[in-house]
This record gives structure tokens, C-alpha cells and sequence, in this order.
């Protein structure tokens, strides 16, 4: 399910159902292939986001594969997408934002790449991030990965935001190594920090982004039980870990 709260904590939306308990009632369970997509109901939806108009989107998710829209009065709209590495199709849906146009970005996670579709759904183009894992960085938890193992897992757009104002910026974070990178809307990256860890600084699969303004980042981390301020410098001099924070 989705949940709107106004800003005095009241619930005024409510988007999807999860199953009603009953004699015959059960949990929805994993099959293959995966159930079809039913309009209003989710299976493990990820994220929301708004366009201009005030239109409603959301990427659902792990078990579905594809976007939903609804209007800003909660009205149903449309659907898009489903499981498959094409353009248009999804493989796990984690993440989604608008920027001041319209267009929806959505963090497509195991194709390791960003879908940029206009409002109504119509493919634009796709962003990926191709800079290599450095040597010897340490998983949260678990065995080192391999080379071909971390190359799967770098870069895949677990989080995402963009930065609101005249000239805007799309940040991106992974689950290993830990980075979060600085793109602009054309996919070119401008700036990476962090890394897999548990100190100040250090990321353990940031799970949420918000950038308002646009140095300032919020980073919800779901392994380290917290969310992370960081302030980003980008006018002084790289520190050696190759960002100022």
C-alpha cells in the first residue's frame, strides 16, 4: 500500500489494498512468471513521486514491474511497463523522480540503469554510470565479491532525487560499493562519494535520497538504522576519499 499524510500527520490517500484477512484469505506468494499487473493494487511497491501537474507516480516494485499514474485527485490513469531489459521494461522498479518538466526518471535496479519517460509514459532515454569499483572495498556484510559480482552491483540506481531550481541535478546511489554520484539530467557524472560502511560518511544500502537545495542530501540508509545530512562542498578541492562533505 502507499499512504499520503498532510503535513498534519492525517492520513488523506490511500493508494492500493493489501489483502484482507478472512477464513480464506492468504499473503500474496512469489511465482513464476510473476502475476499480471491488476490497475490500483500493488505487489511490493518502491516509490513515489510528482510531475508538475501534480500527477501521482509510483514504481511497484519488487514482484510487478512497471509504473503506475494516477492524478493529483488520486484517480487512476494508466500503467507502463513490465519485466524484461528493453527499453520500457523493467527489472525491479526501486526508485522514481520527476524534474521540472515532467519527465519521470525511474531507477530500473537490476538493469543497473535510468529510464527517463515523459509523463505519459513514452520512453526518452536511458542513463547508466560506468565507473569501476575500487580495489578492496569491503561489503557491509558478507564475503568479498567478485570482480564480475561487484561489477553487477555498482552503480545500480537504488536511490534516487533531483535538485529543484534553474539548473537541475540527478543524484544516484548503490547498494555496493556504498556511492552515491552526481549526474546532470543528460547522464554526465559530475562528482562521487562515500563507500560501504558504518561511520559518518559511509553508506549502508541508502535505500531513499532528497536533495532541497541542491549541496545539501539526505540519505536513508536501511542497513545503519538512520538517515544522514550531508552538506556538499563542491567549490574547495577534492578531499582524498574524492568529495568534500
Amino acid at each position: 500500500m502507499i499512504v499520503r499524510f498532510n503535513p498534519e500527520d492525517h492520513v488523506n490517500m490511500v493508494f492500493g489494498r493489501k489483502k484482507e484477512a478472512s477464513d480464506e484469505a492468504a499473503p500474496w506468494t512469489r511465482v513464476t512468471p510473476p502475476r499480471p499487473a491488476i490497475d490500483g493494487q500493488f505487489r511490493q511497491p518502491t516509490d513515489v513521486a510528482w510531475d508538475t501537474e501534480g500527477n501521482i507516480f509510483i514504481s511497484d516494485g519488487y514482484i510487478n514491474s512497471r509504473v503506475a499514474k494516477y492524478d493529483k485527485h488520486g484517480r487512476w490513469v494508466k500503467q507502463w511497463g513490465d519485466r524484461g531489459n528493453k527499453p520500457g521494461e523493467f527489472n525491479l522498479p526501486h526508485t522514481i523522480a520527476a524534474d521540472a518538466k515532467g519527465n519521470i526518471y525511474v531507477g530500473d535496479r537490476s538493469n543497473r540503469r535510468i529510464q527517463v519517460f515523459d509523463p505519459d509514459g513514452k520512453f526518452q532515454r536511458e542513463i547508466t554510470i560506468d565507473i569501476p569499483v575500487p580495489p578492496g572495498v569491503q561489503p557491509w556484510m558478507g564475503p568479498m565479491p567478485s570482480a564480475e559480482a561487484a561489477a553487477r552491483q555498482s552503480v545500480a540506481p537504488w536511490a534516487i532525487c533531483i535538485t529543484p531550481g534553474p539548473t537541475q541535478y540527478l543524484y544516484s546511489a548503490d547498494g555496493y560499493p556504498g556511492r552515491i554520484y552526481k549526474l546532470s539530467l543528460d547522464g554526465k557524472v559530475l562528482g562521487v562519494l562515500g563507500t560501504t560502511a558504518r561511520e559518518l560518511k559511509e553508506f549502508g544500502w541508502i535505500h531513499e535520497l532528497a536533495c532541497l537545495p541542491e549541496n545539501t542530501l539526505h540519505a536513508a540508509e536501511l542497513l545503519n538504522w538512520r538517515v544522514q545530512k550531508l552538506t556538499l562542498h563542491p567549490d574547495r578541492p577534492a578531499s582524498a576519499s574524492g568529495a568534500n562533505r
